[in-house]
């Protein structure tokens, strides 16, 4: 059995460093035969290829696994991850112990390994209650570690400031996207987090099949996913021409060393701070990349390669935004394109349509806390094209959120200010004014406002940020804002 390096994930979770990833068993990749399947999985694990990573909505993997697992004297020998990836409803213990539940029984395993956790909407603030449930399942055994899969930054601040430990972020990180080596770095270093990569062949170009070739039609991409998506990302960064200059750097360091052009993809990424392991996508039964896989480790990117790499690496443009941003705004680099439709399958009431034909003289909004009922107000009230939100704190029912962290605490009042607009009909970009009350000034301002900075670039609404008391122990920022839709 070849030996592969391995990381642990939180205390216990050893894990093999190249994960094997079995999205390409969901469709789109060409037809999987199920015995055929399984058995390229067991070939996997006896060369030391143990750990596996699928979705509850990846076709059959789980049952793959599940078969897999069957064929073992102990489960352990192997480490299964799978994601819950839910429609939006209320995230009661029913709900989340169902989802748990059936995933188990395909996977034929008493707990799951590792379970990440996908939310699409973070203006839904049900994501909390769900991690909140997960956890208390971890706490029962029926999980045994707990992860997200394409979260930003911002928002695994929130939830990993719950106190729920979470071991890993699995996000898209390659060559052609840099994303999660800034913020995402630092939150993860700040939590003990390893992030887990995926897109570092970029479906495939990252090879020397495409060194030197003509750009591919949408056409001759049609019947394979993976391609599809990674030429978005291609196109985002620059276009085919930057990425040939990448790829001609990549193969000249390749030949250096003796391996391909995907090894060093690879490896770079495994080089940076915080990543954990990467998954690499198999087609069961169809394709088997695990000989050159186990030349990942077998050179090390000295400083020579690393500056040549830089160098045509930093000729693309950056992907915008944040980690997972792909999944929930445009561009939307995926598979299908465009995603907005998850946007609108949430529970956020809508109450008024932008330009309503007849709007009543009053419309009000309430998000459900605590002080909304204590004291009798509105979120936020709607008078003809005009909405105003009361003052906001990081409340999630009777729950504060990012205790001890002024920044996490802004970035949630700003999305339930958000929630709040357009349950009325506007948006964010309808924001003329925001007031920013933080008690202790000196320590906290800049924290806030560069999180306010970040929400509202390009908007740029009037603002004032003042030093204030406020009500409650250990709330350190609130804000209010009028909006205006026109």
């Amino acid at each position: 059995m070849a030996k592969f390096p391995t990381t642990t994930l939180g205390t216990q979770l050893e894990i093999v460093r190249i994960v094997t990833g079995l999205w390409q068993v969901a469709g789109g990749h060409g037809a999987i035969d199920g015995e055929s399947a399984v058995e390229h999985m067991e070939r996997l694990r006896g060369r030391g290829l143990t750990t596996f990573d699928m979705a509850d909505h990846y076709g059959p993997a789980e049952e793959l696994t599940g078969a897999l697992v069957s064929r073992l004297t102990d489960e352990s020998e192997i480490q299964a991850f799978t994601k819950w990836c839910p429609e939006p409803t209320e995230m009661t213990e029913e709900v989340v112990r169902a989802a748990i539940d059936r995933s188990r029984a395909r996977l034929r395993s008493s707990s799951i390994d590792l379970l990440q956790f996908h939310w699409w909407d973070y203006l839904d603030q049900r994501y909390i209650d769900a991690m909140v449930q997960l956890d208390e399942l971890r706490r029962e055994g029926l999980i045994d570690n707990l992860g997200l899969t394409n979260f930003d930054s911002a928002h695994v601040r929130i939830l990993a400031g719950l106190g729920v430990p979470i071991v890993s972020n699995q996000v898209h990180y390659s060559l052609l996207d840099t994303r999660a080596a800034h913020d995402m770095t630092e939150v993860c270093r700040h939590y003990g987090i390893k992030l887990l990569c995926y897109g570092t062949v970029a479906g495939g170009f990252f090879s020397e099949r495409w060194l030197g070739k003509a750009e591919p039609t949408d056409r001759q991409l049609a019947d394979n996913w993976s391609r599809m998506k990674y030429m978005r990302f291609i196109r985002a960064a620059g276009g085919w021409e930057l990425f040939q200059k990448l790829l001609t750097a990549l193969h000249n360091v390749a030949a250096r060393h003796g391996v391909s052009i995907a090894n060093v993809a690879v490896r770079w990424v495994l080089d940076q701070p915080m990543v954990g392991a990467v998954l690499v996508g198999t087609r069961l039964g169809l394709s088997d990349h695990s000989d050159d896989n186990e030349k990942i480790f077998s050179f090390p990117l000295d400083d020579g390669d690393m500056a040549a790499i830089e160098e045509a690496r930093s000729a693309l443009t950056p992907i915008p935004g944040d980690c997972g941003d792909e999944y929930r705004k445009a561009p939307f680099l995926t598979a299908a394109g465009d995603l907005s439709d998850h946007q609108t399958r949430t529970w956020r009431p809508t109450l008024c349509e932008r330009r309503p034909a007849a709007l009543p003289e009053r419309v009000r909004f309430a998000s459900g806390t605590s002080w909304e009922q204590i004291a009798s107000y509105s979120r936020a009230v709607r008078r003809g094209n005009t909405i105003t939100v009361s003052g906001t704190t990081a409340t999630h029912g009777n729950r504060m959120i990012g205790a001890g962290d002024a920044a996490t605490q802004a970035a949630f009042c700003i999305d339930k200010i958000e929630a709040a607009i357009q349950a009325l009909g506007g948006t964010l970009a309808d924001v003329v004014r925001t007031r920013v009350f933080v008690p202790n000034i000196e320590r906290d301002w800049e924290a806030v406002a560069r999180v306010h900075g970040r929400r509202f670039a390009g908007i740029e609404p009037a603002n004032t940020l003042v030093g204030a008391p406020l009500v409650g122990n250990g709330y350190l920022v609130e804000i209010e804002a009028d909006a205006i839709v026109i």
